[in-house]
């Protein structure tokens, strides 16, 4: 049984599609075995207390330095046996200490299609204000293992959703999530603990 930890730092809605999956059983071989929240006051850590799941809130501004702050959380996935960690909506970027130690075993959900409005800067609601500024007509989103480079790694799923002419970046948003971030994120995490994504070079072969 693989363990999985998610951070977080804000709702919770990715989490929450993660222990629906768990909960209908979805995820074979995987558990959502701790939830670590950068923000003592996000909702995600209530989503995850009412369903049993243990908690963590390692606050940046309670550190000294960047570097402390991640030793720190370095230190916790060690405590936590993190065989998977899940970026949800996690507004902190990792450093690379920490990508290394875990290579390929951090995945990060990002609402586009990568590499269109992805990188430095583009994060929530920024995101769907860039696209529909564009005028683009198929957005959606993507699952990718985490390295050193912001929104770069391996490609695991995606999946497209169609701007309507009347969007706004919150009805954007909102669909985004609902028909494609939280369908495809709890399919990487199953696909993860099922041994059956495997990475050469920049790709990922779904076996």
């Amino acid at each position: 049984m693989k363990n999985i930890v998610v951070l977080v730092s804000g709702g919770g809605t990715n989490l929450q599609a993660l222990i629906d999956a768990q909960k209908a059983g979805k995820l074979p071989n995987g558990r959502i075995s701790c939830v670590i929240s950068s923000n003592p006051k996000a909702h995600a850590l209530n989503r995850a207390k009412d369903v049993g799941i243990s908690t963590r809130v390692i606050e940046p501004k309670s550190f000294s330095s960047k570097v402390q702050y991640m030793q720190a959380l370095m230190e916790a996935l060690f405590q936590e046996y993190a065989d998977l960690i899940v970026l949800a909506g996690f507004m902190t970027i990792l450093d690379a200490q920490i990508i290394r130690a875990y290579h390929n075993q951090i995945i990060n959900v990002h609402p586009s299609l990568i590499p269109a409005f992805c990188g430095v800067g583009y994060y929530g609601i920024h995101v769907h204000e860039q696209v529909l500024e564009r005028g683009v007509k198929y957005t959606g989103a993507t699952v990718h293992f985490v390295n050193e480079i912001a929104d770069d790694g391996p490609i695991i799923l995606q999946k497209p959703v169609a701007v309507r002419p009347n969007d706004t970046p919150q009805t954007l948003q909102q669909r985004v999530m609902e028909e494609a971030e939280w369908q495809i994120l709890p399919e990487a995490v199953r696909l993860f603990c099922t041994n059956r994504l495997e990475v050469q070079d920049r790709t990922v072969i779904i076996k």
